[in-house]
């Protein structure tokens, strides 16, 4: 996919280390363990969220416009990737 660096999935991920970074610095400052909890999985969703983005826009762009001109047949297996991808 060299035509698209994902700039939106690396905003998501710019933010995430942000974020990450904070929660280091809560562990070494002896913040309490549920307040860092809560901050990991906060990071933790956010990481996921750009997983689940990626593959999305790779299935979009590199599986699905190429076989935009061929049959029905021939997509099938798409779009049972495209409903199984739901399940990340």
């Amino acid at each position: 996919m060299s035509d698209n660096h994902h700039p939106a999935i690396v905003r998501r991920l710019k933010r995430a280390d942000g974020h990450l970074r904070t929660i280091i610095e809560m562990i070494e400052q002896g913040r309490p363990c549920l307040a860092i909890a809560q901050q990991l999985q906060a990071v933790e969703g956010a990481i996921d969220n750009a997983k689940k983005a990626l593959i999305h826009d790779h299935i979009t762009k590199c599986i699905e416009r190429p076989l935009k001109g061929a049959g029905s047949a021939a997509r099938a297996p798409l779009k049972e990737l495209r409903l199984l991808a739901k399940y990340l």
